[in-house]
């Protein structure tokens, strides 16, 4: 029998450096998990993918366990990578920040696959093509 789900927390951390300070231990604290615990398990889970940001849906039960699951990183933060800026445009209809290659963008795309909800790779390389453009990247 599966044991009751309490909580289902989602949260967006760099890669091998998540600390018990803020905003980890503010979200985990008040479901009484063990923070130290989740920090390592997250670590050593992400220390291959040091630089990214990684989404962690964990799943609080009434026990006080939990189950964490590691997403791919977001899809701005790899087309940053990709286009070698630091933060997308704040005007992006009129200021282009950088230009990626239709090859990264269907790359990024295969990358994104397991958290997109295609199973296409066109369609997800589309979905992929919006967000750059939705942040100033220009699509070549």
């Amino acid at each position: 029998m599966a044991k009751p789900i309490k909580i289902i927390i989602k949260l967006q951390i760099p890669a091998g450096q998540a600390t018990p300070a803020p905003p980890v231990g503010t979200a985990l604290g008040p479901h009484g998990l063990n923070i130290q615990d989740f920090v390592s398990k997250f670590n050593e889970g992400t220390r291959d993918k040091m630089g990214s940001i990684i989404p962690v849906e964990v799943t609080v039960f009434e026990d006080r366990t939990f189950e964490m699951k590691l997403k791919t990183p977001p899809a701005s933060d790899l087309l940053r990578k990709a286009a070698g800026v630091d933060k997308g445009s704040g005007v992006p209809n009129k200021n282009k920040v950088g230009k990626v290659s239709k090859a990264q963008i269907r790359k990024i795309a295969e990358d994104k696959m397991p958290d997109l909800n295609t199973n296409n790779v066109d369609a997800a390389s589309k979905i992929i093509e919006g967000t750059a453009r939705s942040m100033g990247i220009t699509v070549e």
